[in-house]
């Protein structure tokens, strides 16, 4: 595992599509019990190199009711995003995930962490990707539904400040969803 995330960690497979010199920001274990599969690091975390350094961390680790300190513990979490670089700026906000990342790192990560009880899945890269043809009509939908991608994966929405007005809009999401996130998580960090 260490020459893998070595491997990545000195990828530049993208390099000339960044707006910085790559930076890829990942964190895993063989031991890692619960994958939270990102979209890509925004430019706070890509100048700090720590996965879910901002508000939106923030916010996802109150809806997985962990600590900081647990978190940022490999053994128990495995971050991984899928673009590992920053992606740079777009009108309506960061770009998209590079495209090449995913392909060419999340199944040998995978088959790396063999320990793995639980896949959030947060955003629409990562939920095409690994719920496949189950993906329903939106974000939306897979998150509504949650309970048919379980006990494997949970479909999220970004904990970003900028969904609010979605999480408003959605009163469901903290009522029936978050509860089920968090238990979940507990169990799985309580199971030795």
């Amino acid at each position: 595992m260490k020459k893998l995330l070595d491997e990545i960690r000195a990828c530049v497979v993208c390099k000339r599509y960044l707006p910085y010199e790559p930076r890829p920001v990942i964190q895993a274990s063989g031991r890692s019990r619960i994958l939270i599969v990102g979209q890509a690091p925004g430019v706070k975390v890509n100048a700090s190199g720590v996965p879910w350094d901002d508000a939106s961390g923030k916010e996802l680790r109150r809806w997985l009711g962990v600590s900081e300190q647990q978190f940022y513990d490999p053994a128990l979490f495995a971050l991984v995003p899928m673009g590992f670089c920053y992606p740079g700026k777009g009108i309506s906000g960061d770009l998209p995930p590079r495209p090449e990342c995913a392909p060419l790192w999340h199944d040998r990560l995978l088959s790396s962490m063999k320990q793995i009880k639980l896949t959030l899945l947060i955003g629409q890269y990562a939920q095409k990707r690994y719920l496949g043809d189950a993906f329903k009509t939106s974000i939306t939908e897979n998150v509504k539904h949650y309970h048919e991608f379980l006990p494997q994966y949970l479909p999220l929405v970004h904990p970003s400040p900028r969904n609010r007005i979605w999480q408003k809009k959605n009163p469901w999401f903290e009522q029936d969803v978050i509860p089920v996130l968090t238990s979940n998580v507990a169990r799985i960090l309580n199971d030795k």
